[in-house]
């Protein structure tokens, strides 16, 4: 199989296009699930991989200063590849990311590493949509009783509009996104869910995120692959935030 080295962002994203473009089906899926491959190295993935990543950031977490607790793996993988980008070691910080499993566990690890327990320094990142757990669980674990978002970015949790996938389309725009699918050879998974009838007329941003969930990995992989194509001036304030609260606390 003749290999290409992946590309990120959009520069030289046709290059790698136009090389596939002359490959055979069998060598474009072969191609295509090595880049997946590449997209996820050091991460777990596949049936169990909500619970394997809540354990491995758990064990780690024995060892740390300061947690940022976050829903899931998808935000993890990004928040760790915003901490590369801006040359943090999170390690070296003590910092761990750790995916609970969903936003309704946050009483649970606000309580088990928080005063009642741990005592450690924790931060936090959510979307919008579950932004009410986060709340309520800062004040079950009497840390607080934020009223809005101002509120609880002083208490070192903040939120995503509406979710993680929009704040890191925003960030890079439609025609860098393209070029990335293509250099990752997903344009034309892309532009088939662009004709279906049930999102032919909805917005690139609504197409964007149904393709990205409709994939086992996709929003994964490109959790990461998004964050190493935004311009390094426009990464969503939230992921930034959210580190920069754990290196202060």
């Amino acid at each position: 199989m003749r290999c290409v080295p992946p590309l990120a962002g959009a520069r030289g994203g046709n290059v790698v296009a136009s090389v596939i473009a002359t490959w055979d089906a069998a060598e474009v899926q072969g191609e295509r699930r090595r880049l997946a491959e590449q997209a996820l190295d050091g991460y777990v993935h596949g049936p169990d991989a909500t619970v394997a990543a809540t354990a491995r950031a758990v064990e780690r977490a024995a060892s740390a200063r300061s947690l940022v607790l976050v829903e899931g793996i998808s935000d993890l993988i990004a928040l760790e590849t915003v901490a590369e980008r801006t040359g943090r070691d999170l390690a070296s910080d003590s910092t761990v990311v750790v995916p609970m499993g969903g936003a309704q566990a946050i009483s649970r690890f606000l309580t088990e590493y928080g005063p009642p327990g741990a005592d450690l320094q924790l931060c936090g990142l959510c979307d919008a949509g579950e932004e009410r757990f986060f709340r309520r669980g800062l004040e079950r674990a009497g840390l607080g009783r934020p009223r809005d978002r101002q509120e609880m970015a002083q208490l070192g949790f903040f939120v995503c509009v509406d979710d993680l996938e929009h704040e890191l389309m925003r960030a890079t725009g439609p025609p860098a996104i393209e070029a990335l699918l293509d250099a990752q050879g997903d344009l034309g998974s892309f532009r088939t869910l662009q004709k279906q009838a049930a999102w032919r007329d909805r917005s690139f941003d609504a197409q964007m995120h149904r393709w990205l969930r409709a994939g086992a990995r996709r929003n994964l992989r490109y959790a990461r692959l998004l964050v190493e194509l935004i311009e390094f001036d426009r990464v969503p304030r939230p992921l930034v935030a959210v580190l920069d609260a754990a290196r202060r606390r």
